[in-house]
């Protein structure tokens, strides 16, 4: 049997969580916990309440129920004799390390959930994909990528955080090992931010390139942006969001990172990587887009046939992009090779596939 055939026995989060026969507590408020409950309602799945990190404990409450003080819970109910499900993201040092010392004491699951809509990855999408699974598997470049190919697939299935903590790397290795930047890169920025990711390329260049094209859609982030790279040269500011063809799209900005295409919001340009190039090179492209990297990289294609530019491709948006979005690149360029790392974060966010001609 194979690696990614066995991830079939595993048990299910949900699983987990309903058989426990142990009160359930979600830790954290708003759209996550609101995610969890869905899911909770599709398994019969009954919340006990719901807590936050007591700095946080204001008397809250949400969708009815009061909000308690984690010490409140433990105290009460004793630690180990509760499920702790987490509705929210951990993605810096000093967060990660207190939802460790959480999980050391309680029973601690994470449940996947897809950041953008309304499902999650679960033992039916595994089945339903399997093959395709397994031919991302038999694509990666090395150890390390199936490790964590591995790993981040049976985090979404169980919710346990020790896989993500098993495989996670700084993206210092990325750049070092992977993506290798040099001094005169063609840089195409999609989910620009605040500049955040050319900050973080530039460090590795001694702040040397040759021309930056950065896309973001959000009119807050891009006063940010536009103010950082006011002093700059080479670079191209887009207000826009990255797709697959020029379009004007509905886009909720929602501020922070968390904007994105919606039926309902904003409208917003939309330009294509191709469409701005205009046949020109690219050597280096970061799809982080929030659920539209399908529709990226499709309106990518001509340059990538081209000029096979360095990706670096958001993994975790949606449930099927871990197995569609490496499949799709191969399609587009079979001399690609691909690569997977996790960057330290619970859940599975900030897991990046890299495609690169070596």
């Amino acid at each position: 049997m194979s690696e990614i055939s066995q991830l079939s026995e595993l048990v299910s989060s949900w699983e987990r969580i309903k058989n426990s026969g142990l009160p359930v507590f979600i830790y954290g408020m708003g759209d996550g916990c609101l995610k969890l409950m869905r899911e909770f309602d599709k398994y019969g799945i009954a919340v006990s309440g719901i807590f936050a990190s007591d700095e946080f404990v204001r008397g809250h409450s949400f969708q009815g129920h009061l909000v308690h003080k984690l010490s409140e819970v433990e105290k009460t109910l004793g630690c180990g004799n509760f499920i702790i499900a987490m509705a929210f993201a951990a993605g810096y040092d000093s967060l990660i390390r207190q939802i460790d010392e959480i999980a050391q004491r309680n029973i601690l699951i994470v449940p996947d959930t897809d950041v953008i809509g309304v499902g999650a990855f679960t033992k039916k999408t595994l089945s339903d994909n399997i093959e395709s699974i397994e031919k991302v598997y038999s694509l990666l470049a090395d150890d390390k990528s199936r490790q964590v190919y591995v790993n981040v697939l049976k985090y979404k299935i169980t919710g346990d955080i020790s896989f993500l903590r098993e495989c996670c790397t700084p993206p210092d290795e990325a750049y070092a090992n992977i993506i290798r930047p040099a001094e005169d890169e063609i840089y195409v920025d999609l989910g620009a931010y605040n500049g955040d990711t050319i900050r973080e390329l530039l460090s590795h260049t001694g702040g040397r390139y040759e021309k930056i094209y950065a896309l973001e859609p959000d009119k807050r982030n891009f006063r940010k942006l536009s103010e950082y790279a006011e002093s700059m040269k080479n670079i191209e500011l887009y207000n826009a969001a990255a797709w697959l063809r020029e379009d004007t799209l509905n886009f909720n900005a929602a501020g922070g990172r968390q904007g994105k295409l919606s039926s309902k919001g904003v409208e917003t340009a939309a330009l294509s990587v191709d469409g701005i190039l205009q046949g020109g090179r690219a050597t280096y492209i970061k799809y982080d887009v929030e659920g539209a990297e399908r529709g990226a990289l499709e309106g990518t294609e001509k340059t990538i046939e081209k000029y096979a530019p360095k990706l670096c491709v958001a993994l975790y948006h949606r449930a099927e992009d871990i197995f569609e979005l490496p499949v799709r690149i191969c399609e587009m360029c079979p001399k690609y090779k691909l690569y997977v790392r996790h960057y330290p974060y619970y859940p599975a966010w900030e897991t990046n596939l890299f495609a690169v001609c070596e």
